[in-house]
């Protein structure tokens, strides 16, 4: 009968698996916003009906956005091997996984953007464009502003995803807690350090999640005052 991993141990990896699924997840967010949030206001302002509709551009991104976010990540993730090995010299580790789980995350948060911006009253826009406003102007301080709680939330439901996404990434040696739990748990018949991995997981998706509402709650009630 094997015997199980002595507590201090297990506590030890936990302690380094969740770093490296923090990094794995903090910077596939970071990424993803740079990428996902101006993806999103293109595809709203492109879309029939937008600021400056262009159904080409948008039909084109759309398919594009579409497609990546159709695929399972796991096939996206081996399908991506390739790529990630030419950008950052290997796909073994956390840092590699940062590459398919931020191409992964930017077309999945470009259309929560989307859906967020959809939400902001029509009146309200062209309120503003009667005052001459730009356009620009109008995407920063109209529409980004009206919807910033939605885009918060937008953000957070994004984070919660890439933490289901890292332990995938673990599955194919992303490191993390989904590889402490398949490699370490699973295939070596550990059930202590499994459940632990499995627990450290739901853990961290419910901190996530609370603290991306409470930031949304907050901002919500201070844009609510200043109406």
């Amino acid at each position: 009968m094997k015997q199980a991993t002595p507590w201090a141990e297990v506590f030890d990896k936990l302690a380094q698996a969740g770093a490296e699924t923090g990094l794995m997840v903090g910077l596939g967010t970071l990424f993803a916003v740079l990428g996902g949030v101006p993806l999103g206001v293109l595809l709203h302002a492109s879309a029939p009906g937008g600021l400056r509709p262009q159904p080409l551009v948008y039909r084109v991104l759309g398919f594009i956005v579409d497609l990546t976010r159709s695929l399972p990540f796991i096939i996206l993730l081996v399908a991506l091997i390739p790529l990630t090995r030419a950008l950052v010299g290997s796909y073994i580790g956390s840092g590699p996984a940062t590459v398919p789980l931020t191409i992964g995350a930017i077309p999945f948060l470009a259309r929560l953007v989307q859906s967020a911006l959809r939400e902001v009253p029509v009146g309200v826009v062209e309120a503003a464009l009667t005052t001459g406003a730009s356009k620009p102007k109008i995407v920063r301080s109209v529409l980004v502003k009206e919807a910033g709680p939605a885009l918060i939330s937008a953000i957070g439901v994004t984070a919660v995803a890439l933490i289901g996404y890292s332990a995938m990434a673990g599955a194919v040696g992303g490191g993390g807690l989904g590889n402490l739990a398949i490699t370490y748990g699973y295939q070596r018949f550990d059930s202590r350090l499994l459940y632990t991995s499995v627990a450290a997981l739901a853990a961290l998706t419910f901190l996530v999640q609370y603290l991306f509402d409470l930031v949304s709650r907050t901002v919500d009630r201070r844009r609510q005052i200043t109406v």
